[in-house]
């Protein structure tokens, strides 16, 4: 059984024991595991590999998630061979052989070419057939499980979802980013301008994180993503919002490694603004 069937099958099972509010969070970014059509990233040193991942982001959350009964799913591939917060169809020339997007349009589309600290991770451009496979091995189980989430709420009766994706982001804004040289905040929260939930569950949200002691910033220098596009729907009562957490919270930058007591500190934090969201959410829906 995959890591990913695994996970999402202990969420059903607590959600079945305990869950009473339609809340759900996704993982997109915390993997760490190489495909084989992605040999170019097999012999990357480790700080550069992981230079965009949300490392620990899973680490730090599941304890939460575990705890409160709320249904996530995560994967385990990495991020540069197919980004879940892309879709497909973000590729160009340089990621994918024969494409008719020009080069240089999606550098960190659904495979990334560059890094956000300008190394190059591609080379050359895979084969479609490559792009379809990771698609078929990345893509669809990940979202398929999100659907399922989604689908098992309204079984249950819930006509409102209310949905956290969870990221992490570098603590300084890099030249490839919309803040360069800017310190962020502990937490940016998006909703894609306002697109993709009730501005009351945002803030909720932002109340929740606020009081567990983070430093919150909204939709600067993150709007979100693909996944607040694709299932942030207030039309159909699908409420979702992008959480970032600063990796200096609890992470060396550089090396790439955890900072255990920080971390459990951070660890701490989060269910407090988790337990906020879930023991709130009644009151907005």
């Amino acid at each position: 059984m995959s890591r990913l069937r695994s996970i999402r099958s202990r969420s059903e099972s607590d959600m079945v024991n305990a869950n009473e509010v339609p809340l759900i969070v996704t993982i997109p970014h915390s993997g760490e595991k190489v495909p084989d059509q992605t040999p170019w990233l097999k012999s990357l040193p480790e700080e550069v590999l992981m230079c965009d991942v949300d490392r620990f982001v899973d680490f730090l959350y599941e304890p939460t998630l575990h705890k409160l009964h709320i249904p996530y799913v995560k994967t385990e591939w990495h991020r540069y061979a197919a980004d879940l917060n892309r879709v497909p169809e973000d590729v160009d020339a340089t990621s994918v052989i024969g494409n008719s997007n020009p080069a240089g349009m999606h550098n960190r589309g659904f495979h990334w070419v560059i890094t956000t600290y300008k190394h190059q991770l591609m080379k050359e451009p895979m084969s479609v057939d490559a792009h379809n496979e990771l698609v078929k091995l990345v893509y669809e189980p990940f979202h398929a499980g999100v659907r399922k989430l989604y689908a098992d709420l309204h079984e249950k009766g819930f006509k409102k979802t209310y949905h956290i994706d969870a990221h992490s982001m570098p603590s300084l804004g890099t030249s490839e980013h919309r803040d360069p040289g800017e310190l962020r905040a502990d937490i940016v929260v998006s909703d894609s301008k306002g697109k993709s939930c009730d501005p009351r569950f945002k803030d909720l949200v932002i109340a929740a994180y606020a009081s567990a002691g983070f430093k919150v910033g909204y939709n600067w220098p993150y709007f979100g993503g693909r996944v607040t596009e694709q299932y942030g729907d207030p039309k159909r009562e699908q409420h979702t919002l992008q959480v970032e957490l600063n990796r200096s919270l609890y992470m060396d930058e550089k090396t790439k490694k955890l900072k255990p007591e920080e971390a459990k500190k951070v660890q701490e934090k989060l269910l407090f603004a988790v337990s906020y969201v879930r023991n709130n959410l009644l009151h907005i829906m």
